[in-house]
Order: structure tokens, then C-alpha cells, then sequence
């Protein structure tokens, strides 16, 4: 069952829109926005008009690999002289971007025959995790989900207390130990626990580490081997949180976070504010993994599924691209 529909499966439409209407305004300040209709209005389509638009990709965090690409594409049209106006380049150029985005978009999927469906959350200091875990557990608990939050941060008690509120906010239940404890062993008891309440997800929280520190992430290798123990299957999904925010930086967590526990699917979050949107294009160009969420706020309606169109569409065209049926 995708996880933007309600148990019963009643879709969430009216939800999904006014998410991708606030994203697109989001996106859209600080320049953050590619803002084309502006930049190329009344303007040949040539060269000269190409290569500002490279400089644009390239401005916005799309990466070197995937702004090639991209232009790659344009550069045919133009010389077959497909693109004959703004319009065409900028529905050229969204095609583009969705081509690159639409393998990626596959929803989070909770198997009932994992119970609990485990899901380990992973990411750098600061990425939003916790928060992370936050909403996506009130996202389950409103689609009739039993749910866990377990407190495998053990390093800050800040950390133990925030996702405590989260807990309570969301309606789950919340295993921990004393700051410092060994995260192995808090995630090991958080499974018999949840195995015991015959809950439907696990979600453990784990600390924020650098990817470049080896032995932080051999750490997490070790979580992932103690789950096992108990469940061979687990963790079901590995879901790596990432600040947009960091850019080509994000890209590089990503790809060592994917070689050191396999990812198997992304959240990014913090897409208002200075954030540039094209950094989820390079990341999907790179990776390939599933993007299963985007945040853009600290509300709990500022977290929502990704949608490859309408996710291009707001990147785009901002906020004159409404949304996509």
C-alpha cells in the first residue's frame, strides 16, 4: 500500500496538493527556483540562451553529471529545432528532469508480512532525523498504524527527550535507555518490544554521524547485525536523512551512507528556506535509490511524499505550474 494513501486507501489529494502549491512557493524565494520564464522570455532559444541555463543548473546544486545530461537533451531539440520558444524549452527542460526523477519516486511500502516493519533512520548531525521520524510516525499512526519510536541516539539526551515529545505527539509507543547506553542494545530491546506489542513499524532513530567518520559507521554496521539477531530480515528499510541544504555535500553522505549500511531509501529535508532543489536531481541522477519524502517546513503538514511532476514542475516553473493531475 503506498503510503500516501489513508489504510482504507482513500487517496490524500487534497493534502498532496497543497503540499506541492507551498513547495513551489518555497523553492521560489531567495531565487531559489530555476525562475526561467523570467530569465528567457522574448529570447531565441540558442546557444548563448543554453549555456546561462547550464549556468543556472549549476547554481541551483544539480551537478555536473546530471546538468550534462540534461543539456545533452536540449542541445538535440534545439539543433532539430524542437524548442521553438520559451515555453517549449521550459516543457522541454521539466520532461528532462522528470526523466530523471521518476525512477526514483517510489513510495515507502510497509510489507505486513514484516511485523514490525523496521524501518532504521540514519544521517548526518543536524539533518533533520528526528523530526524526520517525528512526522513520519504521526503519518502512520493517522493511517492506523501501531508504531514504536525507539531512542537509538544514546550520545545526547536531547535527542532521547525530543523524540519522547515526538512520541507522545504522534501516539506511539517509545522505548529507551540512560543516555550512553549501548545503541545495539536499545534497538535489540526496542524489537522485542515491538515484536511483543504486536506493533505494525519500528522506527529507531540512530545517531547523527559524519560519513567520513569509519568508525561511526561501522557502528551503525554493528546495529544493523544486532536487528538481525532477532529478525535476519531487518532493518526493512534503511532510510537516510538528508539536509538540502548541504548541496553537493548531501550527494557525497548519500553515496557513503549507501556503501557502509545500503540504503534503501531517502528523506530530504529542509527544502525552504536556503535550500537549492536541484540537489535532489543530482542525488537521484548518482544513486538511483528511492526518494520516498521531502520536507519543507517544521509543521507536520510540511512533510510529504515525493512526486517526481510535481516536484519538476514546482522546481521549474515555481509557483505558475499549480499542480499536476
Amino acid at each position: 500500500m503506498a503510503d500516501s494513501d489513508s489504510k482504507d486507501g482513500a487517496p490524500r489529494n487534497g493534502e498532496r496538493r497543497g503540499f506541492f502549491k507551498r513547495l513551489a512557493q518555497r523553492l521560489s524565494r531567495g531565487r531559489l527556483g530555476f525562475d526561467l520564464p523570467n530569465l528567457l522570455r522574448g529570447r531565441r532559444i540558442d546557444a548563448e540562451v543554453l549555456e546561462e541555463l547550464e549556468t543556472r543548473l549549476l547554481t541551483a546544486d544539480v551537478g555536473i553529471d546530471a546538468t550534462e545530461h540534461i543539456l545533452s537533451d536540449l542541445h538535440r531539440k534545439v539543433a532539430r529545432k524542437e524548442l521553438a520558444d520559451v515555453d517549449a524549452l521550459i516543457a522541454a527542460l521539466r520532461e528532462a528532469v522528470i526523466g530523471i526523477l521518476e525512477p526514483c519516486a517510489r513510495p515507502l511500502l510497509i510489507d505486513p508480512r514484516h511485523r514490525p516493519f523496521t524501518i532504521l533512520v540514519v544521517g548526518v548531525n543536524g539533518s533533520g532525523k528526528t523530526t524526520t521520524i517525528g512526522k513520519l510516525s504521526r503519518r502512520l499512526h493517522d493511517e492506523g498504524r501501531s508504531v514504536v519510536l525507539a531512542a537509538g541516539d544514546t550520545f545526547r539526551a536531547a535527542a532521547i527527550e525530543q523524540l519522547a515529545v515526538w512520541a507522545e505527539r504522534s501516539g506511539a509507543d517509545f522505548i529507551a535507555q540512560h543516555a550512553g547506553a549501548d545503541p545495539g542494545a536499545v534497538l535489540f530491546d526496542a524489537l522485542q518490544s515491538a515484536r511483543a506489542k504486536k506493533a505494525d513499524v519500528l522506527l529507531a532513530d540512530t545517531a547523527g554521524r559524519l560519513h567520513s567518520q569509519s568508525h561511526l559507521m561501522e557502528e551503525l554496521k554493528k546495529v544493523r547485525r544486532v536487528l538481525q539477531r532477532l529478525d535476519p530480515t531487518a532493518p526493512h528499510e534503511v532510510l537516510l536523512v538528508l539536509d538540502a541544504n548541504q548541496g553537493q555535500n548531501a550527494l557525497a553522505q548519500a553515496v557513503q551512507f549507501h556503501e557502509a549500511v545500503g540504503v534503501s531509501g531517502i528523506a530530504i529535508t529542509k527544502l525552504d528556506g536556503t535550500a537549492k532543489g536541484g540537489i535532489v536531481i543530482a542525488i537521484a541522477r548518482r544513486l538511483g535509490v528511492p526518494i520516498r519524502f521531502i520536507g519543507i517546513g517544521e509543521q507536520a503538514g510540511d512533510f510529504g511524499e515525493f512526486d517526481a511532476r510535481e516536484f519538476a514542475a514546482a522546481l521549474v516553473e515555481g509557483p505558475r505550474a499549480g499542480t499536476q493531475e
